[in-house]
């Protein structure tokens, strides 16, 4: 297969599925290296295809139904990541991401797309497994996350609800 019937391959693969597919899997699945299916994702990429790399693989967003979306501004401790996440998926929201500003860097985004509390235990677990220290330790805990819910009624009572445990950076 060349590379291009092999991004093809990729890229329908991608359409197909509703859920991410790891760069290794793709990879066998191709027989072909994890780098050239890293190097296939930035051609596509770069051709214009939206392809959202997370901590679980690639995938192509499906169309959703017109969502109500808000960037947030919260601040708090690395023992209350959890708190805050099921705070946000209890009442029906979405995590897209995850955005720090780094006085090096510039703006530093992690592709999160924490739906249920399903997701929200598996990235808790991935901190503790991996001791990875999360992007809010680089602003000492100031953070920005992209909300994503169905109506401004479901936004409203999670910006509500992170005020109340004052996790919301206000004037």
């Amino acid at each position: 297969m060349n590379s291009e019937d092999r991004r093809i391959c990729i890229r329908e693969i991608l359409e197909k599925s509703d859920k991410p597919q790891k760069g290794h899997i793709l990879a066998e699945k191709l027989g072909v290296t994890r780098q050239i299916i890293v190097k296939d994702i930035a051609i596509l990429r770069a051709e214009g295809k939206s392809i959202i790399a997370t901590p679980d693989g690639y995938l192509i967003p499906k169309i959703e139904k017109k969502l109500v979306r808000k960037v947030i501004a919260v601040s708090h401790k690395t023992n209350e990541i959890e708190d805050e996440l099921k705070t946000i998926v209890k009442f029906g929201g979405k995590i897209e991401d995850v955005i720090v500003e780094h006085p090096l860097y510039g703006e530093i985004k992690g592709m999160l797309m924490i739906k249920n509390l399903y997701d929200v235990d598996n990235f808790v677990d991935k901190i503790n497994k991996y001791e990875a220290e999360p992007l809010l330790i680089l602003t000492g805990g100031v953070h920005l996350h992209t909300i994503v819910a169905d109506t401004y009624d479901i936004l409203h009572n999670i910006i509500s609800n992170l005020e109340e445990k004052n996790y919301i950076i206000s004037d």
